[in-house]
């Protein structure tokens, strides 16, 4: 609370919301976009799930369909901004879906929310230790593993074991910057801003000058390209439609903005436009990053980058001299450590939000805050979860396709997704019944909902699908390391909480708690009309 015995605007509207206000407001307009920025990271998403949309459906699935679903998940982020507008806490999502539709719908809101966010910290820590581990096999760094032979492949099962150990310690890092100080992270997600548009910049201009030649616009533009196993039939409705993961996985974890808004001033206004602009702006320069990669192919490599395990990474390495390679990956290295850092902060600020309220198990240790009001151990449940999930990377398939990296971006798409449309579902159900704050759509609520939560369920179902034929269940050549294990976590955890919900939960689980009273409220809020 203020220390001068006046409380501010944004106090006002938490303690109505039934809030008291436990951490650290501290963050500016533009610290609310920027971990919202840092945390979607074209430096991150477009350059690790770059693969995915290059081997299932080629450069069309790049320059054509980026733009494309980037306005649908513009969609998303209109109808979210609305809702962060209105209801400005850190649950977010998860307090807006039990208020516009009862305890159930906010139960497996903040669960299926939950899921994503820790998944998100997952997959950008793994792809960075990744990219860390190519980085420094370049530099012929070596200390106690041999990170060249790990680099350049030789050895698929050491490679997965190097890339785990330093995935384990990105997690340790991020733990501790998001424990010792949420200003710090707040100066370094400000950094990252600059970083990215500084780094995507220097890539882009490198990508278009050292190239000896470039890809054709026929290329860029009209190439298919198809090494998922499934028969080229299955093109357009199935083969593209894998691609999809690319823009879906970058373009997410914006909700950031709403989860960090009790640590925003002027969050009413501040948490919504972080939101869409987040979105917005990522769209644009990863557009224009994506299409600078994908003019930098040199053709006569093309079998070599589909079979690689990160073709953004062999695009470098084949198309740049080795130190604009070095350059480019050092750049983006960079960038993802700064994302993960955002991940972890959003992800823990959600689990702080839904303990506090009681859904999750241990919730009274979860809640609890540092000295430095941080939410110390809602960071450590973060880590250690983002560190289970990804176990199956330890144990890599023989092609050394990354499956497990793409089981755990799918989850939290899959997990980020759902969260983000049931409330958008639900206020459109509401109708002119919704009480907005002072950010919204107004009228066009009625169009740019239903196109939010039904874009979203068919990206639901994409992506439960397997990437590849021996991923199949009962089919001949099946083989567990290829099976997408994105459905089966999301379902078997989703599960567990259903039944915990019917069983015991929903006779103790009553939504949003409030930790102010109104009697606690009517006494931090005096009549202003007395002060000059």
């Amino acid at each position: 609370m203020s220390t001068t015995g006046t409380v501010s605007a944004d106090e006002k509207r938490l303690a109505e919301l039934g809030y008291k206000q436990e951490l650290h407001r501290g963050w500016s307009g533009f610290s609310n976009f920027a971990i919202s920025f840092s945390i979607i990271s074209v430096l991150a998403g477009c350059f690790t799930t770059y693969g995915q949309a290059f081997k299932n459906g080629g450069p069309i699935a790049i320059s054509i369909m980026w733009p494309i679903i980037s306005v649908l998940i513009l969609m998303v982020a209109f109808s979210m901004s609305e809702l962060a507008s209105a209801m400005p806490t850190a649950g977010g999502i998860y307090y807006w879906a039990s208020k516009l539709g009862g305890a159930r719908w906010g139960w497996f809101t903040g669960w299926f929310n939950l899921i994503g966010l820790v998944a998100v910290v997952a997959s950008v820590d793994y792809v960075c230790a990744t990219f860390l581990m190519n980085l420094l096999g370049l530099y012929n760094v070596h200390f106690i593993f041999n990170f060249t032979k790990a680099a350049a492949g030789t050895d698929i099962h050491y490679s997965a074991h190097v890339n785990f150990a330093l995935f384990a310690f990105l997690l340790i890092i991020h733990g501790l910057i998001n424990v010792f100080s949420s200003h710090l992270v707040s100066i370094f997600n400000g950094i990252s801003v600059w970083w990215h548009l500084i780094g995507v910049a220097v890539i882009v201009v490198i990508l278009i000058a050292v190239p000896s030649h470039h890809a054709s616009l026929s290329y860029v533009f009209g190439h298919r390209a198809n090494v998922s196993g499934f028969s080229g039939h299955m093109y357009w409705f199935y083969v593209l439609p894998l691609g999809f993961l690319l823009t879906m996985y970058t373009i997410t974890g914006y909700d950031a903005s709403a989860h960090v808004s009790e640590e925003t001033h002027g969050a009413a206004e501040q948490a919504p436009k972080g939101v869409w602009r987040s979105v917005f702006y990522s769209a644009v320069v990863g557009w224009i990053v994506l299409l600078a990669i994908t003019f930098a192919i040199q053709k006569s490599k093309e079998p070599e980058l589909l079979k690689a395990g990160f073709p953004a990474i062999a695009i470098f390495t084949t198309a740049l001299s080795s130190a604009a390679a070095k350059a480019v990956i050092l750049i983006a290295t960079i960038g993802q450590i700064f994302c993960g850092m955002a991940c972890v902060t959003s992800a823990s600020r959600m689990t702080f939000a839904f303990s506090r309220d009681g859904a999750v198990p241990g919730h009274n240790l979860w809640r609890r805050l540092g000295k430095n009001r941080t939410p110390t151990w809602s960071v450590l449940f973060v880590c250690l979860f983002a560190m289970i999930v990804t176990i199956p990377a330890y144990f890599p398939n023989h092609l050394g396709t990354p499956v497990a990296f793409l089981a755990v971006t799918s989850i939290s798409v899959i997990g980020l997704y759902i969260a983000y449309t049931i409330p958008v579902f639900l206020r459109w159900r509401m109708g002119d019944r919704f009480e907005a704050g002072p950010w919204t759509l107004g009228k066009k609520y009625k169009w740019m909902n239903p196109i939010a939560f039904s874009w979203v369920a068919i990206c639901v179902v994409i992506f439960c699908l397997p990437f590849a034929p021996e991923g199949v269940f009962f089919k001949s050549g099946f083989n567990w390391s290829a099976v997408n294990y994105a459905p089966i976590v999301t379902i078997g955890v989703m599960l567990g909480v259903t039944i915990w919900y019917t069983l015991s939960a929903k006779r103790t689980f009553t939504g949003p708690i409030r930790t102010i009273d109104e009697l606690d409220a009517a006494e931090a809020l005096p009549d202003i009309s007395q002060f000059p």
